[in-house]
């Protein structure tokens, strides 16, 4: 299931990226010329060892070149290759030195929000377009944040304008008023996020006829569709009958595989409640039965369906103290972050108020059975 989704995520997001492993410094050859957003004529990084993707052993040392977006060449430089007299150095405007390190594809940050504020405090945007830049992200799929915003960074990005990744930007098929609660205001919804420039769109729980309209619409117009399932009356199985193109996070799977199709939930439940809502997410999955989940799983496959679990925002549902604590947050955590991730029922996602071993056990449950799905 996992390679399935690697390779859905590949083809809808094409394009050519590479990426330094390690922060190098950009000289031109002459004279120096300044580190900026904008793409030089022809690229040339030096003395790289590659990964290039696909599963076969790194290689190296070799001088990749490129023009504008594109790999136009990379030139082998190991003893066999220059004893042969077939390596010949390309000259290039500008050049980086990866002596000693690694490049690989870019990678993509499958869902993603952009963020410029965390809980009303204002944070640059500059400060998560640069994380993301120098933790390999190269392209970005924005599934829900200021949809005028995140185009206008997205045309910014394209043009090269700024050092930041590629964007596809998923707008909030909901962010609305009124929300389409009918097929035909469904409809008109998805042609007007068609309008306005999206790639895609997203999904926030819905009703199943107006899921299915929407769905319709969307095909006939070339979108794909992302679902955040909630929980309701869809699940995995009206994604996989719809067409949808990704379920987010992993809402939706389990339940579809639950003899019955609901959840145990207890009878103080409230869903509403983030700590709630998060602590008897943890115990979601062990209620599905083993062999329908697989069953769910094998026709998601068949669909081409993908699977996107976002498994890095629950991590520390599973350790707390351990994610609390990471040593890199002295230097790179955004004072914001820090804040809006203290426990607060009023922020979304900050649910650890009474958190306890036996709710991390439970996680770490949730975790297993995705490393075997």
């Amino acid at each position: 299931m996992r390679s399935h989704t690697k390779v859905n995520m590949y083809r809808w997001l094409s394009g050519l990226a590479i990426l330094l492993g390690l922060a190098t410094a950009l000289t031109a050859q002459t004279p120096a010329k300044a580190v900026n957003g904008k793409r030089y004529g022809r690229l040339a990084i030096r003395n790289a060892i590659i990964e290039d993707g696909n599963g076969t052993p790194a290689s190296g040392p070799k001088d990749i070149i490129i023009e504008g977006d594109r790999i136009v060449a990379v030139v082998p430089l190991d003893p066999v290759a220059l004893q042969s007299g077939r390596s010949k150095r390309l000259p290039a405007d500008a050049e980086i030195d990866a002596t000693g390190k690694y490049v690989l594809p870019g990678l993509i940050n499958a869902h993603a929000h952009t963020q410029d504020e965390r809980g009303g405090i204002p944070q640059p945007l500059d400060y998560e377009l640069k994380i993301w830049l120098s933790c390999g992200i190269t392209t970005v799929r924005d599934v829900g944040s200021d949809t005028k915003k995140t185009l206008a960074l997205r045309a910014k990005s394209a043009a090269g304008e700024i050092a930041a990744p590629r964007f596809l930007v998923y707008p909030m098929f909901s962010a609305t008023s009124p929300v389409p609660s009918n097929p035909e205001q469904a409809r008109a919804r998805i042609r007007e996020l068609k309008a306005m420039g999206a790639d895609g769109v997203k999904f926030l729980g819905m009703y199943r006829d107006v899921m299915e309209a929407a769905e319709d619409e969307a095909h006939k117009l070339g979108l794909p569709i992302a679902h955040h399932v909630g929980v309701e009356e869809t699940n995995a199985w009206d994604d996989i009958h719809f067409g949808t193109r990704s379920i987010e996070h992993w809402y939706g799977i389990p339940d579809a595989a639950i003899p019955g199709g609901v959840q145990n939930f207890p009878a103080d439940y409230n869903y509403n409640n983030e700590t709630d809502r998060f602590r008897y997410a943890g115990h979601l999955w062990r209620e599905a039965d083993p062999k329908r989940l697989q069953d769910v799983l094998a026709a998601m496959v068949k669909a081409n369906v993908a699977w996107d679990p976002t498994l890095d925002i629950y991590e520390a549902s599973r350790d707390l103290q351990r994610a609390q604590n990471q040593p890199w947050f002295a230097e790179y955590l955004h004072p914001t972050l820090e804040e809006y991730f203290r426990p607060n029922p009023k922020n979304h996602g900050s649910y650890f108020i009474g958190w306890t071993s036996n709710d991390e056990v439970f996680w770490k449950e949730n975790y297993r059975i995705w490393m075997a799905a």
